[in-house]
């Protein structure tokens, strides 16, 4: 469906992908790829590195340590690079899981770079590495499909980090989707941001047949997936919310200022 029009955005092109399960009007979806990518790209350098305004002010962790490089194997063999951040009083850490990595999707995307960079602040600890194929990731993409491999080897490598601390699933659009259909013993939870809810079937998702708590992040003026449609396509999922985020589109072009400070409180909340 989706999903990334450079290195820090998302965008779709229906052609290389199959989509899975219904949505409203794929013609504008098709129409819509390339319309925002000129302006995007010159707001976001700017964005990107001065952080200015756009995450809020989370309880501060003074204690929170600098970025730690590694790699993790999946259980089809396929090493992937890594980095994380585990502060000294630490909650749980929340795996982040990056767009669409054919259009540009990396773990240094604008979004999972703030969440990466204020999580830790709020006694968060955060996971995010390369999908399979992905700069120094090993590896080819598969669809979506093996990189469901790659989402729970990074599950199960979060928690021998954080030494069995609740292990957070953290995805947005491309790895939103992946990440919901993940699972594994050591996973707390999901979150899903601007999830497509179209590139794996919806009714295969792990987290919608699941008593374990997700959540639902959805941009009030997402282009590829509305709330309504969100909500009704999780009608019968067992244990999901689904929460708006006023005045966002699918690439957080107003900004992601809510998006640390939701995920935060999910944390709390459940864990």
């Amino acid at each position: 469906l989706l999903l990334g029009s450079r290195r820090d955005q998302d965008s779709a092109a229906a052609s290389s992908i199959r989509l899975v399960g219904r949505h409203p009007d794929k013609n504008p979806i098709m129409k819509h790829f390339d319309r925002p990518f000129r302006i995007i790209f010159c707001w976001d350098i700017d964005r990107f590195i001065s952080h200015d305004g756009t995450v809020p002010l989370l309880p501060m962790n003074a204690d929170a340590e600098a970025p730690q490089k590694t790699n993790f194997t999946t259980s089809d063999n396929v090493v992937l690079e890594a980095e994380y951040i585990i502060p000294s009083s630490c909650s749980a850490i929340a795996v982040l899981s990056h767009p669409h990595p054919l259009y540009g999707g990396d773990m240094r995307n604008i979004v999972i770079q703030d969440l990466f960079n204020r999580l830790p602040e709020a006694s968060i600890a955060a996971l995010r590495y390369n999908f399979r194929g992905v700069q120094n990731s090993a590896g080819s993409h598969g669809g979506g499909e093996t990189e469901v491999f790659d989402s729970q080897g990074a599950f199960r490598f979060a928690s021998a980090l954080a030494q069995g601390k609740p292990v957070i699933s953290v995805g947005y659009s491309f790895g939103a989707d992946v990440s919901l259909t993940a699972d594994d013993p050591t996973l707390a939870g999901w979150v899903g941001i601007a999830a497509p809810l179209a590139l794996l079937a919806p009714h295969e998702m792990s987290a919608g047949a699941d008593t374990r708590p997700t959540k639902l992040l959805v941009p009030e003026n997402d282009q590829f997936r509305s709330v309504a449609e969100a909500q009704e396509i999780c009608t019968n999922w067992k244990k999901t919310s689904v929460e708006a985020i006023s005045g966002a589109d699918h690439f957080f072009s107003t900004g992601t200022k809510t998006l640390s400070e939701r995920v935060a409180d999910f944390v709390v909340t459940f864990f």
